[in-house]
């Protein structure tokens, strides 16, 4: 969607959503640009840094033509075109800015479909509505061991991390995202995740990006405990509404923490699904914003995101 104006300039619509939030300032924002016209992957880069969140969506509707009235088809259409920028590259997927991007096709361009098709770096994604919440239907990236030598060269990374004090109890990695997981020990509490204050400067000193590309540390909550695990548990009781506690550092995609993040739990979903014996987890991102995540680990190699959503900002940007 877009207006041009005197002398070859252009105006964009643009949206910013607060995603799996259920209250505006909490969450994490992204940036949803609905676009007709192409333009040029230089022009959309120095979009997502002029907005400088951690995600700006791109999506068009795959069906358009010229004979068409083009604004019909933002109702019309159940397959789009998606592309997600953070301020300094592309990534091949994120979920926080799909669900902002359904959010932005259901509430605000009328769309009349209840499942919407999103067509990604990362293959099709479907979007639906379920109740309150939007649910998408993402690929399921269970992480795997790390060799002994990554190992070894990540140990820095790790301790510059979580530190010198709080106990680490597996490492894990996605090398299809380029995520390190990173567990701490079931002694550590809400209150000790939520201290962490990584130097991202460090983070970024100790390695190149090459293969890690965000760090995950997180924690299982109480929710996760049976009965009698909980009535003997010696460690804070904050943690009983979520199965899975997490956060997420990403410098090197130009983002010192992600607030909430929908591609990090299609790794942490597979993982505590195993470790937990169950499908069905109430997952909590504890980032000084937080957000809350439902996720289902399907057994068809793939996981379902849930959450809701609230537009904060509508109006426009001028190329």
């Amino acid at each position: 969607m877009c207006l041009k104006l005197k002398k070859g300039k252009m105006r964009l619509n643009i949206f910013t959503v607060d995603a799996f939030a259920q209250k505006p300032f909490t969450g994490n924002p992204a940036a949803v640009v609905p676009l007709i016209q192409t333009l040029q992957d230089s022009t959309l880069q120095d979009i997502a840094k002029e907005l400088n969140l951690s995600e700006t969506a791109y999506v068009s509707p795959t069906s358009a033509s010229v004979e068409e009235d083009k604004s019909q088809q933002w109702g019309k259409s159940s397959r789009f075109s998606l592309r997600w920028f953070t301020p300094t590259n592309e990534v091949p997927l994120c979920g926080h800015a799909t669900l902002a991007t359904a959010h932005v096709l259901f509430h605000h361009l009328n769309n009349n479909h209840k499942q919407i098709e999103f067509e990604t770096k990362s293959g099709v994604l479907l979007a639906r509505k379920l109740g309150e919440n939007i649910l998408l239907d993402f690929p399921k990236n269970p992480p795997g061991e790390l060799h002994p030598s990554l190992r070894a060269d990540l140990a820095g990374l790790v301790k510059a991390t979580v530190g010198d004090d709080l106990p680490v109890k597996e490492l894990k990695i996605s090398h299809e995202t380029k995520k390190l997981l990173v567990r701490l020990e079931d002694s550590c509490t809400r209150q000790n995740l939520e201290s962490l204050r990584p130097d991202t400067g460090i983070l970024m000193s100790l390695h190149d990006g090459s293969v890690i590309k965000g760090v995950m540390v997180t924690l299982r909550g109480n929710l996760a405990l049976h009965k009698k695990e909980e009535e003997e548990a010696t460690y804070s009781k904050d943690n009983k509404e979520y199965h899975v506690l997490s956060r997420y550092f990403a410098p090197w995609n130009g983002i010192p923490e992600d607030p909430v993040t929908g591609g990090a739990h299609t790794v942490l979903g597979p993982y505590w699904s195993e470790e937990l014996g169950i499908t069905k987890l109430k997952c909590r991102q504890c980032s000084p914003r937080g957000g809350d995540l439902d996720v289902t680990i399907r057994s068809d190699g793939r996981v379902d995101l849930a959450g809701q959503a609230t537009t904060v900002i509508q109006g426009y940007i001028n190329i």
